[in-house]
């Protein structure tokens, strides 16, 4: 393992903080015990070396020597084979725990992003598009609930699963999108009461707020 540094926006706009991915980074790194430090890339100009390394020109990435990964999910993979706290090393727990990476990132995210992104932006209504949409979470959160209400973590023990999941599933709370689905609502609850997400969050806004 190399220097480990995250890098993120200089500053966003208000509505985001809080959800910028490169908290779900920080809170693993917090999890996991694992220094790192903090770059900024510019928000308003997105340029050739911001693509070099993100070619979406988003972020997070994360530099790990001479290894630049961008993606939350794959970095989160990699962090979880640096480190035990985040992936397990058995393989029924690895397995387990890559299967609701994926979950997470391909089931309810696929259906909760775009529902969102219509709430913050004042769109969503009596339209089809909406409608269809909100069912599709719907039909989603209902297939979560019963698998969270058999259990506190989703491969046995804490991991990248339950960061990108429950992160997923608090974008959606914040629209109270989780009204009804219990499971779901106490599962983020239990996640964002963990003394790293505390600190990733809290760190987050502070970086940001720094910019203003």
């Amino acid at each position: 393992m190399g220097e480990l540094v995250l890098t993120t926006y200089d500053w966003v706009p208000d509505p985001p903080r809080g959800f910028v991915r490169d908290l779900r980074i920080r809170w693993a790194l917090e999890e996991a015990g694992l220094p790192y430090s903090v770059e900024s890339t510019p928000f308003s100009e997105r340029g050739p070396q911001h693509l070099a390394h993100q070619p979406f020109g988003q972020t997070p990435w994360l530099t790990d020597g001479d290894l630049s990964i961008f993606e939350s999910g794959a970095i989160l993979l990699h962090l979880g084979e640096l480190n035990a706290l985040l992936m397990p090393t058995d393989p029924k727990g690895r397995n387990e725990t890559i299967e609701w990476v994926f979950a997470a990132l391909n089931s309810v995210e696929m259906a909760s992003l775009p529902w969102a992104i219509l709430r913050f932006s004042g769109l969503a209504g009596d339209n089809p598009a909406w409608a269809e949409l909100d069912r599709f979470l719907t039909l989603r959160l209902e297939r979560m609930e019963p698998v969270l209400a058999a259990r506190e973590w989703l491969a046995g023990s804490f991991s990248i699963a339950d960061i990108l999941m429950a992160d997923v599933l608090r974008l959606v709370d914040r629209f109270d999108g989780l009204a009804g689905h219990g499971a779901c609502r106490a599962y983020v609850a239990r996640a964002t009461a963990r003394p790293a997400f505390r600190k990733a969050h809290a760190d987050q806004m502070a970086h940001f707020a720094a910019a203003d």
